[in-house]
C-alpha cells in the first residue's frame, strides 16, 4: 500500500505542536533578543540596516531556492508518496511568496543603508545602482520575474493551466538572476558558507531540472517506441501469413 500522507487531523496536530514550540522559544528568547537589538541600535545605528539587509537577502534566497527545489520535486511526483499533493502545492506557493516578501524587505533596507546610499529609483530600476550595477540589476530582474510567478498562482484559474505553466518557467530565470546577484553583488559571496549555499542550491536545481527533462523525454519517447514495436509485429505477422498461408491472430495487435 502506498503512503499518501498523514491524516489531516494528524497534520493539524503537528502544526499546532510546532506553533506551541515556536511560541515557547520566542517567549523565552525574544525579551533578551530585543534588549540586545536595542543596545546595538543605540551604539551603532548605521550598521544595523546593513546587517539586516544581508540577513533578509539570504533568507529570501533560501526561500526562493527551496521553492524551486520543492516545485521540481513536485513536478517529478516524488513528493506524492509522503504527502497529499494539495498540501505540497500550497507549501510550494507559500515558499515563493515568502521569498518574494523577504526580497522586497531586503530591497527596501537599501534605502536605510548609509554605507552605500540607494535612492528609490536606484532600488527599483535595473542598471541605476551606485554599487555593482550589473549584479544588482540581475537581482532586480529576478525579483520582478518572481513577482510575475507569484502573481500567476493567484490568477491561475483566470489565465488557464497552459499560460500558468508557461509563466512558471520564469522561476528558473529568477533563480539564476538571484544566484548571480548574490555572487556578484553580495558582500559575503567570498565566504565559504555563502559560496557553498549558492553552489549547493544551483547543483540541486540543475540536477532536478535535468531529471525532470529526462522524465519528460522518456514519457514522450516510450509511446512512440511501443507504436513502432506494434507495427513491426503486425508487419511480421502479415509476412508470415503470405509465406505460409497461416493466418495469425493480429486483431489485438492492430487494435
Amino acid at each position: 500500500m502506498t503512503f499518501r500522507g498523514l491524516h489531516p487531523r494528524v497534520g493539524l496536530a503537528g502544526w499546532g505542536l510546532l506553533a506551541v514550540a515556536i511560541g515557547i522559544v520566542l517567549g523565552g528568547t525574544a525579551p533578551s533578543a530585543l534588549h540586545d537589538l536595542a543596545a546595538a541600535w543605540a551604539t551603532n545605528r548605521t550598521m544595523l540596516p546593513w546587517v539586516f539587509e544581508r540577513l533578509f537577502a539570504f533568507l529570501a534566497y533560501g526561500a526562493l531556492a527551496g521553492s524551486v527545489v520543492y516545485g521540481l520535486l513536485l513536478s517529478t511526483k516524488l513528493l506524492d508518496v509522503i504527502a497529499h499533493r494539495p498540501v505540497t502545492f500550497s507549501l510550494h506557493q507559500d515558499l515563493a511568496s515568502i521569498g518574494l516578501g523577504l526580497a522586497g524587505i531586503h530591497g527596501m533596507l537599501l534605502a536605510l543603508d548609509r554605507s552605500v546610499p540607494f535612492g528609490l529609483a536606484q532600488i527599483a530600476v535595473p542598471g541605476l545602482a551606485p554599487y555593482a550595477p550589473l549584479g544588482v540589476a540581475l537581482g532586480q530582474v529576478g525579483f520582478y520575474l518572481m513577482a510575475i510567478v507569484v502573481g500567476s498562482f493567484y490568477l491561475r484559474r483566470r489565465i488557464g493551466q497552459r499560460a500558468w505553466r508557461a509563466l512558471h518557467y520564469l522561476t528558473f530565470l529568477a533563480f539564476a538572476g538571484s544566484t548571480a546577484h548574490g555572487l556578484m553583488a553580495g558582500t559575503d559571496s567570498t565566504a565559504p558558507w555563502a559560496w557553498w549555499l549558492y553552489v549547493g542550491s544551483s547543483v540541486a536545481v540543475a540536477f532536478l531540472l535535468g531529471y525532470r527533462i529526462a522524465m519528460s523525454v522518456a514519457d514522450r519517447v516510450a509511446p512512440r517506441r511501443r507504436a513502432v514495436a506494434d507495427r513491426a509485429m503486425v508487419d511480421d505477422a502479415r509476412i508470415l501469413e503470405r509465406e505460409t498461408g497461416f493466418e495469425p491472430a493480429t486483431s489485438s495487435l492492430e487494435g
